[in-house]
């Protein structure tokens, strides 16, 4: 008994150590930017190293936004859910930490026994049968010599660090969502304005060429062309009117409500501000900010964990017993003098053979670091390549907006030329037609490059990781340190 406990004691002194390696976190890459020249946009500018607001979507300054972002925040059941998987996570990691501590139980057994004629009562009575009652406490405990605990605990608290950027990144995809379909709103909007302003233009060009048909000035030809013009523009409102509902019904449901209601708020382009500065994080904080690169980081301290966990499982596992009560003939006899009894155990079970089991474990679990040590660097991979990607599309959107407005405008001259020389006979209806699809194409391409830029500088935004970082927030993830 002596040298059990001296084994023991040495063993809790040990525990300071735990088995398997020491979670590392993976080291920012040495990147110095996110393009190999730097991005340059007409009409915003970039703000390298900027900190990310967390509301970021209040600088496109639109009120009706900015309440619809909260609503969702708010009511959206995926969010719920992603706050649910944390809570649950958190409590796993919770229940786990339990094995640290003695585990303590309390039993009373009474028991109603008759035993053989040839034997005595173990009572020393000639009762038989016999009542036994029995009350005791047991107490058990392992003592974590080797941390395979303590690598459990961290690998499980790592799967709630992952559970919370699960959580930021459901959040910044839903508000990101919203935005680009209340920009999807808008520019549907936009060009249903536009086709509208087509058939009116076409309908007051069809009565004009009726008139002129009336007087001989031209031939039917012209106005049938000219009817065929207008069926074609009205025939271009239903699909931009069924995508305004789709587009209605995706906000109502992302603001967690049901489409039988109609939503309050409604976007336009010419409501939307477009921010001036945009925010350029650094590279080195990248990997900081983004909750899909923290989440696959949290992956890989849990598959490190697991390798300790594994690897602690090979090593002697001790265990403490101890158990004191009392028994007796009668319950008001229970706790009298005389019927008391204790007893202490320790005990140490080293693995000698399992066919090979744990050490295929502990492969199994060096190898599901290494992948996901593989994935994480692949996500930040692809974290840098959504950076780049739309710092190159705000590039192209300033440019084709440009062309956009410049088309519009010029088309919008030959249009007014066209219909002066129509009225004055100087050319003819199919020249005017020519002149009309010109102007509504112009027209389309600039609601649509105007939305463009919109929706892609939110996704700038989104792509930087959306300031999660700078809210305060009491419900479970929401209060965020500063990365």
């Amino acid at each position: 008994m002596r040298h059990l406990g001296i084994a023991i004691i040495a063993g809790l002194m040990a525990a300071g150590c735990a088995a398997g390696p020491d979670f590392q976190r993976p080291a920012a890459p040495e990147v110095k930017g996110y393009r190999a020249t730097p991005a340059v946009v007409e009409g915003q500018h970039f703000a390298a190293g900027a900190d990310v607001p967390a509301q970021w979507w209040k600088l496109f300054r639109s009120e009706p936004l900015d309440i619809l972002v909260e609503r969702s925040l708010a009511a959206n059941p995926n969010i719920d859910a992603a706050r649910a998987a944390l809570l649950a996570a958190q409590e796993t990691a919770a229940a786990q930490g339990g094995a640290f501590w003695p585990q303590v139980s309390a039993g009373l057994t009474p028991s109603r026994q008759k035993i053989s004629a040839t034997l005595s009562s173990p009572l020393n009575s000639p009762a038989n049968p016999f009542s036994l009652h029995t009350a005791q406490v047991i107490v058990g405990y392992s003592p974590d010599v080797f941390g395979g605990t303590r690598r459990q605990v961290e690998s499980l608290e790592a799967q709630a660090e992952f559970q919370r950027f699960e959580l930021e990144a459901a959040r910044l995809s839903l508000a990101a969502n919203v935005v680009a379909a209340a920009v999807q709103e808008a520019a549907i909007r936009g060009q249903i304005a536009a086709m509208e302003k087509i058939v009116a233009c076409n309908t007051e060009m069809l009565g004009l060429a009726r008139r002129q048909l009336a007087s001989g000035a031209i031939a039917e030809a012209g106005v049938v062309a000219q009817e065929a013009a207008l069926e074609q523009a009205r025939a271009a409102l239903p699909p931009l009117r069924k995508q305004l509902a789709q587009t209605r019904n995706l906000l109502t449901a992302l603001a967690g409500g049901f489409p039988d209601k109609e939503l309050e708020q409604s976007f336009d382009l010419d409501h939307l501000e477009l921010p001036p500065e945009l925010p350029l994080s650094l590279p080195s904080a990248l990997v900081e900010q983004r909750p899909d690169v923290r989440a696959a980081e949290a992956l890989v301290h849990a598959a490190s964990a697991q390798v300790g966990v594994a690897f602690a499982n090979m090593l002697p596992q001790f265990t403490i017993n101890a158990g004191f009560g009392s028994v007796a003939a009668s319950m008001g006899d229970l706790f009298k003098a005389g019927g008391g009894f204790w007893g202490l155990a320790g005990a140490v079970a080293q693995p000698i053979f399992e066919g090979g089991a744990l050490r295929h474990r502990k492969s199994a679990a060096e190898a599901a670091y290494e992948q996901a040590l593989a994935q994480y660097r692949a996500t930040v991979i692809a974290a840098f390549q959504n950076v780049a990607d739309t710092l190159h599309a705000l590039e192209q959107d300033a440019d084709a907006l440009n062309a956009a407005s410049a088309a519009e405008r010029a088309a919008s001259r030959s249009l007014a030329i066209a219909r002066r020389q129509v009225e004055l006979g100087d050319i003819s209806h199919l020249a005017l037609l020519g002149a009309e699809q010109s102007y509504q194409q112009a027209i389309v391409a600039l609601v649509q490059a105007r939305a463009n830029r919109y929706a892609d500088t939110a996704a700038l935004f989104q792509a930087l990781g959306g300031g999660w970082w700078n809210r305060a927030d009491p419900s479970p993830g929401g209060k965020q340190r500063s990365p």
